[in-house]
């Protein structure tokens, strides 16, 4: 079988690599890739028409479409009809990602577990309804910000200001959800989906804030963990219940058809989970955690999801932990410090997933804001930390930096 990723991140390559272990790497393309992965093609993830003729011409029987932004496109659509399969949702089901207020409203419509929220069509036009609020706001600008556009705000004042970021962004016109702001860890849920059974991996947390200490401006993600100690049996069964449950019925009952991977971003309230946003994708730098704990293959659920037979592909996974340690270039997240060269890995000792990488001239230099994410399993948690940031100290460019407390709160490794 030869299966085409679609994607040049973190999380694109660790799915190009789990998958060739069912597959073989030599069957595995990645469109466009990055200087870590194997068999790269110069096709963008927009280039829709450039992605079918590759996989025509290349006889590609399997595409997985790892980024949320062609899913908000349309890819899955466009590239539907061929003799190659898609997996990845539809656009109309990719709505549950690429826009909040569609999001919001159908988490309303079916009872699901999240704060109470508001929609308006510009941030001038929320401006009265926050001034009317009481206590910690949450500001989100409705499509797609790569992680921006959610300003977690302690009151009113601070959810203005905010709406004037949004409206100096993206726009006098944004559309923004105003919601109430809840207080808890966070934590992501995510699973295969053929929109009637979902085989879900474990709980796993990441850290957006740049700084250790959850400080500093938000990213992308600056690393992750799995398993996630406060999530036990019975607030999984909550979840099931009250997020996961509900949401699938909900697509059946408005008869969107979902395939694909599905995420869920929660928040562990006082008063039980509650759903904050879905990825119509796996989130990234959770995957790189999440697959190397897989106990198997994927690809065998991710075929199921096209044949009514996922229900018969239950996933199981490794004992002990996985940790993620992203190395982010210089200057992230704002003006980045690239095309530096970089050293180290093949003596880190760790499994090392490429993101903000190429190849120039025959050298792997930093391409982008998230460069490396150091991946290393242990018995427990804290083997996997020191394993982890032993390898990160042995990979070196110009203005690298990382958090040092992923997976341990506030502690250092």
């Amino acid at each position: 079988m030869k299966i085409a990723v679609i994607g040049r991140g973190g999380r694109e390559h660790a799915i190009a690599w789990k998958l060739a272990q069912s597959a073989g790497t030599e069957n595995v393309f990645c469109l466009p890739g990055n200087g870590g992965t194997a068999n790269n093609r110069p096709v963008a993830e927009s280039d829709f028409r450039g992605i079918r003729e590759f996989c025509d011409s290349g006889r590609i029987d399997l595409v997985v479409v790892g980024p949320e932004a062609p899913l908000a496109r349309g890819i899955v659509d466009e590239l539907s009809g061929g003799r190659f399969r898609v997996f990845g949702p539809s656009r109309a089901a990719a709505r549950l990602e690429s826009s909040k207020t569609w999001a919001k409203q159908f988490m309303q419509r079916h009872g699901i577990a999240t704060a109470a929220g508001a929609f308006f069509e510009s941030p001038r036009a929320a401006a009265a309804h926050v001034r009317a609020q009481r206590g910690g706001l949450v500001v989100k600008y409705s499509g797609l910000a790569a992680g921006k556009g959610v300003f977690v705000c302690p009151g009113p004042a601070a959810a203005l200001e905010a709406l004037k970021q949004v409206e100096g962004r993206y726009g006098a016109d944004a559309p923004v959800v105003v919601e109430e702001r809840l207080e808890g860890p966070e934590v992501s849920i995510m699973g295969v989906t053929d929109g009637k059974s979902i085989q879900l991996f474990p709980a796993s947390r990441d850290h957006k804030r740049l700084l250790d200490g959850d400080l500093g401006p938000n990213t992308g993600g600056m690393g992750a963990y799995t398993p996630v100690p406060d999530v036990d049996a019975a607030t999984m069964a909550e979840i099931e219940k009250t997020v996961i449950a509900p949401t699938l019925g909900g697509l059946a009952e408005e008869g969107i058809a979902y395939r694909g991977f599905l995420y869920f971003g929660l928040m562990l309230t006082a008063a039980g989970p509650k759903l904050l946003e879905y990825n119509a994708r796996l989130g990234d730098p959770e995957t790189e955690v999440l697959l190397p704990a897989l106990d198997g293959d994927l690809l065998p659920a991710l075929l199921a999801s096209f044949d009514g037979t996922l229900d018969r592909h239950p996933f199981s996974f490794k004992p002990g932990a996985v940790v993620d340690v992203v190395l982010a270039a210089g200057g992230y997240p704002g003006d980045l410090r690239t095309g530096d060269p970089i050293s180290g890995i093949e003596e880190a000792g760790a499994q090392v997933f490429h993101a903000g990488t190429e190849i120039r001239d025959g050298v792997l230099v930093v391409s982008g804001g998230r460069v490396l994410n150091v991946v290393a399993d242990g018995p427990d948690l804290g083997a996997a930390r020191r394993k982890a940031y032993a390898a990160c100290r042995k990979i070196h460019f110009e203005g690298m930096q990382y958090r040092t407390d992923i997976g341990a709160g506030e502690g250092r490794a």
